[in-house]
């Protein structure tokens, strides 16, 4: 049995947080490895409801859970979001929950900041979460970054403030916006200091020492591969790279330690914000879409743009997220369609596409080439066997397996827990 890493094989919200728990059962450990809390992660276990951002889906099932270096954290949101699960039950604390030391903060005038520029941007607006997830990493590549580790020294911790706010308050300037003071911020993050320091450990030590032993260790990822910051739709993208690899990078182990990669899309496909999106409808159909599949996004509330399934897009992130096989999710949104359409190639003018262009000037033009499919009647809703779909549906799935390159390992059919159906053990490769 070896490691699992889940990752987003669109634009994000493809159901990752079900599969992570359902995974995690027989899983010993589950890591993040990206992102903050502009993820979000839904888990319906039975009449609960979870919604996680920061916490790994680990939690639900009581398993170590690890906050991984790559994550950017915002440790109010993160003591907020563990009060939550507590008053739901849920046992979290420094037994199964540890912290990288050398994972950045996220400081408490970064979402103001964030807020402020995308406002300065007006119709050019990118559509972030506002929560500062990417000025804490545009900190972290210019070396400025405060850290979990500096919050444990605070004559560290006051140089850093000090050489970190010449920057953020020249920009707070510029943007007719108040500047921080200094010490007020340092008193606020001197006050934190205590409460996060019994989760910190190097993480990378804990994990190695994991693997040793043979213990099984699942990795979660957030947004999608066509959100990372080199491969997505750039600049309509995160502030991570959310391909396979940042698994290894952002918990410190080895990159051939990751293990089966699999990649969760929808049976249609959906985006929160602003950027392209070749296949999203405008019509009642898309409306449908949405209604049915709840389509409303965990962190940001905002309704998601629907449109059909693009295989020109899941195959190039399968492609170079390094996807082994793909979980399909929500499968029972389709249900009682009369015909299915699937994008099968791009169009620009006269040129023809079988991958995503880096331009955003051609991205934003493409017209979708589509295959029409036959829809089923019947419903798909809460089947656990394959035996159980609709033939229709099997022909459906094996479809799209054709045109993405890659094998379905996993179905599911609601957002409860056990409707899913295992076509292929991803923990057995």
């Amino acid at each position: 049995m070896g490691n699992v890493a889940v990752i987003g094989a669109q634009w994000g919200d493809e159901g990752k947080g079900k599969i992570v728990d359902w995974l995690s059962e027989r899983a010993d450990v589950v890591v993040r490895f990206q992102g903050g809390h502009n993820a979000g992660h839904t888990l319906q276990v039975g009449n609960e409801t979870y919604k996680l951002s920061l916490l790994p889906s680990g939690v639900v099932r009581g398993k170590l859970s690890v906050i991984g270096n790559g994550v950017v954290i915002d440790p109010w949101a993160l003591f907020a979001e563990i009060e939550t699960v507590r008053r739901q039950g849920l046992d979290v604390g420094p037994h199964n929950l540890r912290i990288a030391e050398n994972a950045v903060v996220i400081l408490p005038f970064y979402a103001e900041l964030d807020r402020a520029r995308e406002a300065a941007r007006g119709a050019a607006a990118i559509g972030t979460t506002g929560r500062g997830i990417g000025i804490a990493y545009e900190d972290k590549v210019a070396r400025r970054a405060i850290r979990i580790c500096d919050l444990a020294d605070p004559d560290v911790l006051a140089e850093k403030v000090t050489q970190l706010l010449i920057h953020h308050n020249a920009l707070l300037r510029g943007l007719a916006r108040p500047e921080i003071d200094a010490g007020a911020l340092l008193g606020t993050l001197i006050e934190v200091a205590p409460r996060i320091e019994p989760f910190v450990e190097p993480v990378w030590d804990r994990l190695d020492g994991l693997r040793r032993r043979g213990q099984r260790i699942l990795f979660e990822g957030a947004q999608a591969v066509m959100l990372d910051v080199d491969h997505g739709t750039y600049p309509y993208v995160t502030s991570s790279n959310t391909v396979a690899a940042a698994a290894a990078v952002g918990t410190g182990i080895g990159p051939s330690h990751v293990g089966y990669v699999l990649g969760i899309a929808k049976a249609y496909s959906t985006r929160v914000g602003a950027g392209p999106f070749p296949t999203e409808l405008h019509d009642a159909v898309g409306q449908g879409l949405g209604e049915r599949g709840r389509e409303f996004g965990t962190v940001t509330g905002r309704r998601r743009r629907c449109g059909w399934f693009d295989a020109v897009l899941v195959r190039q992130a399968i492609r170079v997220g390094g996807i082994d096989g793909i979980a399909l999710t929500k499968l029972d949104v389709l249900d009682g369609l009369d015909e299915i359409k699937v994008c099968v190639g791009y169009r620009v003018g006269t040129r023809q596409f079988d991958r995503m262009p880096a331009s955003p000037k051609l991205q934003a033009a493409i017209e979708p080439v589509y295959e029409t499919l036959e829809g089923w009647p019947e419903s798909t809703r809460g089947k656990r066997s394959w035996g159980a779909l609709p033939a229709t549906a099997i022909k459906y799935v094996r479809r799209v397996e054709e045109l993405i390159g890659a094998p379905v390992a996993l179905l599911s059919t609601s957002p409860e827990r056990e409707d899913t159906i295992m076509v292929r053990d991803p923990f057995a490769d």
